[in-house]
């Protein structure tokens, strides 16, 4: 661990704010612990509410010569930063599995995602294009141009700790915005990883403010941000409570705000299925990154007429699933992100019990150090409450239909 973690900046304790330059916030150390045994791998010091209007105003300064730099120019900055991605991919594809338990083949594919959608802004950045118009008054042209908003907020959760930041900065970036990034408290190592990364490319060209990072609380850097008329645009992605709060705030402004929330996704299964090729599609999505993503696979509506053999070959699989080590590429699910995750789970799984649902597979935490868990299946009626709840964790509910408008 402590070659990945020098290869990437990473420091015993680290700062929690940087603006082309690093500033020496002196908040509260927030600690990041490895879901994957529980033992921490840095801190960082938060950044305040000065910190934060440090960053935005440095920020502020340096829109005014990246907006009118070529954007084919911007789109060989971040040209240059899908090449840092690509030499940094397996340290940091590794930092991310460390941070948030996602198995190595998904970390990885994560440092993946950075580096393929930093290539698609470098093709953007030389099609901006506006439409030509003819005018009813003689001897005008009319013509349409796209002009940058100005600052940009990006909020990211824990589940994809890097790759969400870089499908908004890496088009911010090409289209002349700044931005102002602030990650889960979480997974903060691996946004100042990226943070170094983005610094190199900016050092060697000189320019500074256009990626900015500010570790914060809530109350500090949160709330303070979304409620900001400076950045005209908010990019969020956490559960539908929090996208509630930033959609409300940022309206109440008249801000722009981009929504990534949680989900209570349903997969429905016919009779006529090709139930090798559904049962598949099926365990990864319920267990793949722990059933701890936005689109993750939370209901499995079966008709009558396939429902006992599938569920009997899907009982079958998830006693196959391999738990355990997020590193070892034998794994197929790792742990969950941390213990509050882990109860919150349990909680979940006692409410399913009181509604009468029943445990047709797993349902327990494991004894071992971090925070794993079983993935469950469990039978349900649609019509009970928790068929409507946004579960972020592994757990699958089942239910049988006889007609598809009963599934509907």
């Amino acid at each position: 661990m402590h070659d990945i973690l020098q290869t990437l900046g990473i420091e015993a304790d680290n700062s929690g704010a940087c603006s082309g330059s690093w500033i020496d916030t002196r908040g509260a150390r927030l600690v990041s612990v490895s879901p994957r045994d529980g033992s921490p791998i840095g801190s960082v010091r938060l950044a305040s509410a000065d910190d934060y209007e440090t960053v935005v105003a440095r920020a502020q300064a340096a829109f005014e010569s990246w907006r009118m730099t070529p954007a084919p120019g911007r789109g060989e900055i971040v040209r240059q930063l899908a090449d840092q991605l690509r030499s940094h991919k397996e340290p940091l594809g590794r930092l991310v599995s460390l941070e948030t338990g996602k198995v190595l083949s998904e970390g990885l594919g994560e440092v993946q995602e950075m580096i393929d959608i930093c290539d698609f802004a470098v093709g953007l950045s030389r099609q901006l294009y506006g439409l030509t118009m003819h005018s009813e008054r003689a001897f005008h042209r009319l013509y349409e141009q796209w002009h940058p908003l100005g600052l940009v907020g990006i909020i990211s959760a824990f589940n994809f700790p890097v790759a969400v930041w870089s499908w908004n900065a890496a088009i911010a970036a090409v289209c002349g915005n700044m931005s102002i990034w602030k990650p889960s408290p979480k997974t903060p190592l691996t946004a100042v990883a990226v943070q170094h990364l983005c610094n190199r490319v900016m050092d060697a060209n000189g320019i500074e403010g256009v990626f900015g990072l500010v570790i914060g609380s809530n109350e500090d850097v949160g709330e303070r941000m979304i409620a900001d008329r400076r950045l005209p645009l908010i990019s969020a992605t956490g559960s539908c409570r929090m996208g509630k709060r930033v959609g409300t705030v940022v309206a109440d402004r008249l801000g722009r705000s981009l929504l990534e929330l949680g989900g209570n996704n349903a997969l429905i299964v016919m009779d006529d299925a090709d139930a090798d090729l559904a049962l598949r599609a099926v365990l990864f999505g319920a267990v793949g990154t722990a059933g701890q993503r936005c689109t993750s696979t939370r209901r499995l509506f079966l008709q009558k007429g396939i429902a006992g053999r599938f569920t009997e070959r899907l009982v079958e699989a998830y006693g196959q699933v391999r738990i355990g080590d997020p590193l070892d590429r034998s794994t197929l699910m790792g742990p969950l992100i941390d213990q509050d995750a882990v109860d919150g789970m349990m909680g979940a799984l006692r409410r399913a019990r009181d509604e009468g649902a029943e445990v047709l597979f797993g349902g327990r935490a494991l004894d071992r150090p971090g925070f794993y868990v079983e993935p469950t299946l469990v039978r349900a009626r649609p019509d009970l409450p928790l068929a409507r709840e946004e579960t972020f964790a592994p757990i699958l509910y089942v239910f049988e239909f006889a007609e598809l408008d009963d599934a509907l």
